[in-house]
C-alpha cells in the first residue's frame, strides 16, 4: 500500500498558511479545522516549512504567553522531509518515527499534493494486515 492510496481514501485537501501568521492566528485555525498542522508558504514557496501543534507547545514553553505573538516563520520547522504518493505505507511510517514528527507532505513534480498523519499511517497498515489476515483464513478454510 502507498501514499496515493491513503489520499486516494482522506482527500488531498491541505491547509496551508503564510509564514507571516501569529501562533494566536494559527493556533485557532488548527482548532477550527480539527487538525494537527498546516504547511507554511513563503513567496512562490509553497513549502517553507510545517507548523505543528507540537511547535506551538514548544515556543509556549519557552516563550510563556508571548509565544502566541510569534509568527510562524519564527516558529515552523523548515525544509520539512516529505513523500511522494508512491511511497509505501511502511517507508512513511519508518520515516515518522525516526524523525519523530506526525505529519509528511506529499510532494509531486515539485508541488504538495497532500498531507498524511501518523493516524492516517497506522490506520492504512493496519487495514492492510486485516486485509492480510482475512485472505489467509480464507486460504486456510478452502484448504480444509
Amino acid at each position: 500500500m502507498t501514499v496515493a492510496a491513503i489520499l486516494r481514501h482522506k482527500g488531498s485537501d491541505v491547509v496551508s498558511i503564510s509564514g507571516g501568521e501569529t501562533l494566536a492566528g494559527v493556533s485557532q485555525l488548527l482548532t477550527e479545522r480539527r487538525i494537527g498542522a498546516v504547511l507554511v508558504h513563503m513567496g512562490d514557496n509553497p513549502l517553507a516549512g510545517i507548523l505543528s501543534e507540537r511547535d506551538i507547545v514548544h515556543a509556549l514553553a519557552k516563550y510563556g504567553a508571548e509565544a502566541l505573538k510569534l509568527t510562524a516563520v519564527e516558529v515552523m520547522t523548515r525544509e520539512p522531509q516529505t513523500v511522494t504518493p508512491t511511497t509505501s505505507v511502511v517507508e512513511a511510517m519508518a520515516i515518522m518515527t525516526s524523525g519523530r514528527f506526525r505529519h509528511l507532505p506529499v510532494m509531486s513534480e515539485g508541488k504538495v499534493i497532500g498531507l498524511v498523519s501518523i493516524g492516517d499511517v497506522v490506520k492504512a497498515r493496519i487495514a492492510q494486515h486485516e486485509a492480510e489476515m482475512e485472505g489467509l483464513l480464507a486460504y486456510v478454510s478452502d484448504a480444509g
